[in-house]
């Protein structure tokens, strides 16, 4: 049997113990959160290395990368040789009100030129304004942090150890060269 009146007191001190603990809420707008690194806010554009390749688009599977372009003919680089033609970007454009931040579009990108930016902050009062046209992309981009440091205890590419070793080879055979002709040159 309880005792009538308990159940009051018991809540009582459970709210005179919260009021003397500090408190742990975040006054948000006054104060940033302080952001995990490469955390994932919205996608910056990279403008200079699109290629207009179309991949990000294609493989979205949200449907929610608009792209435009044009063909433009550039004159030959070397004289006697032909023109070629090559995309221009007209339109880049997300529209954040589909996008589901998976980061497949920047996985795809063979150039780099999509970026996870930790911005967070572009709420719109009308969902239309949500869709981000190249310029505010691109504007983004200037948020993005500096890639990691490689670890220095990491085992060297085999790429980069490859190249390496060609060019002590060519190196060498270059030395190898000088020193016969300068042995031919001293006879």
């Amino acid at each position: 049997m309880s005792i009538p009146g308990s159940g009051l007191a018991k809540g009582l001190a459970v709210t005179l113990r919260t009021m003397t603990k500090k408190t742990v809420t975040a006054q948000y707008p006054d104060v940033q959160p302080a952001l995990p690194p490469r955390s994932r806010g919205v996608i910056g554009l990279f403008e200079e290395n699109c290629t207009v390749c179309m991949l990000c688009a294609r493989e979205c599977p949200d449907w929610c990368i608009y792209i435009d372009s044009h063909k433009e003919t550039v004159p030959p680089a070397a004289p006697g040789g032909r023109e070629r033609s090559r995309n221009v970007l007209d339109r880049f454009a997300i529209d954040f009100s589909l996008c589901m931040y998976c980061g497949i579009c920047i996985e795809v990108c063979p150039f780099d030129a999509l970026f996870w930016s930790p911005e967070f902050e572009y709420a719109e009062t009308d969902i239309r304004e949500l869709t981000h046209e190249r310029d505010k992309l691109r504007d983004w981009m200037w948020t993005v942090p500096a890639p990691p440091a490689l670890d220095p205890a990491a085992e060297e590419p085999k790429e980069i150890g490859a190249a390496r070793k060609t060019a002590d080879k060519l190196a060498a055979a270059g030395e190898q060269e000088q020193q016969q002709e300068q042995q031919g040159d001293g006879a």
